[in-house]
């Protein structure tokens, strides 16, 4: 039984149809559905029945779909265990934001494809929450604060950022000093989420409105620019802005509190070594402290910042 064959079983019951797997390994639908045909005929039974909106597990499929994903991940395991010391094979799917990952986080990605010419890296830029068990990845770069999930995260760096307006904003309608009067401006959100404060040791919740939205920093960060309100956004987003006068900070007196950059996994008692390696290169370059841990605080969308 080719292990190919069962790799490419399970991508097809996850992803649900031989386009979104096809994809997700990067090989053609005539391959992937070449491999199927070939283990049910392996197999003696029908594991997907097809339709023309995908594939659905038969009961037979459901019940070995989960000894197939068993299997091919011992065979990883195994093949790391005896791979010569520092080297690394397979495919690595990472998720990384499209508001930090091109600036910050493609040049470590490009030098682990370079440390390690036999590894196949996919990476999907998007500002979008990616579910990464439902949509094949193995793991992904966040950051802000995240809330709590099953997924295990690893922080490998701080986020600092700050409350920034245009000189125009506060020109027009004068800057908040206290959380207090921040709720009466107006704020620039990705969504309906809770700004937070510091008051010294004490955090503040505030809940921002406004009139303009977006899923994107770097679009905040322009309409911030332009007038429309307040935003909250890290420091590495808006240097140029600040150095260059169009933003200002404003609430100094009560910042946002540090975020951070995490690498979050499907759980698993031990991550693979690709994934391990990449947080290692990601915290060479990003922390400055010890690095942290956890399986809770794990999946959430970024904030505003990211």
């Amino acid at each position: 039984m080719d292990i190919e064959d069962l790799r490419t079983f399970v991508e097809v019951a996850d992803a649900g149809g031989v386009t979104s797997a096809a994809l997700r390994l990067g090989i053609s639908k005539s391959m992937v559905s070449r491999r199927l045909l070939r283990l049910e005929a392996e197999l003696g039974v029908q594991l997907l029945a097809r339709s023309t909106r995908g594939a659905s597990l038969t009961e037979a499929g459901a019940t070995f779909r989960d000894y197939a994903a068993r299997i091919s991940a011992e065979i990883d395991v195994a093949r790391e265990t005896i791979l010569p010391a520092g080297e690394l094979r397979g495919r690595l799917r990472i998720a990384a934001p499209l508001s930090f990952g091109p600036t910050h986080f493609a040049r470590v990605i490009a030098q682990m494809a370079c440390r390690y010419p036999q590894l196949q890296i996919q990476t999907c830029y998007t500002d979008r929450f990616v579910d990464l068990i439902a949509e094949g990845y193995d793991c992904a770069i966040r950051v802000g604060h995240l809330q709590d999930s099953n997924l295990v995260a690893r922080r490998v760096g701080p986020l600092y950022g700050s409350f920034v307006a245009s000189p125009d904003y506060i020109r027009v309608h004068g800057s908040p000093e206290t959380p207090e009067e921040l709720v009466a401006h107006q704020a620039l959100m990705q969504g309906t989420e809770t700004w937070q404060a510091m008051d010294g040791d004490r955090m503040t919740n505030i809940r921002p409105q406004g009139r303009f939205k977006a899923d994107n920093g770097a679009a905040l960060a322009v309409a911030a620019v332009a007038g429309l309100g307040i935003a909250v956004l890290p420091d590495d987003l808006i240097k140029d802005h600040l150095d260059s006068g169009e933003l200002v900070r404003v609430m100094k007196r009560y910042p946002p509190p540090p975020a951070g950059i995490f690498v979050v996994r499907p759980p698993g008692q031990h991550p693979a070594r690709k994934i391990r390696v990449l947080t290692e290169m990601l915290i060479e370059c990003f922390d400055h402290g010890p690095a942290t841990a956890f399986r809770s605080n794990a999946g959430g969308s970024p904030p505003a910042a990211t």
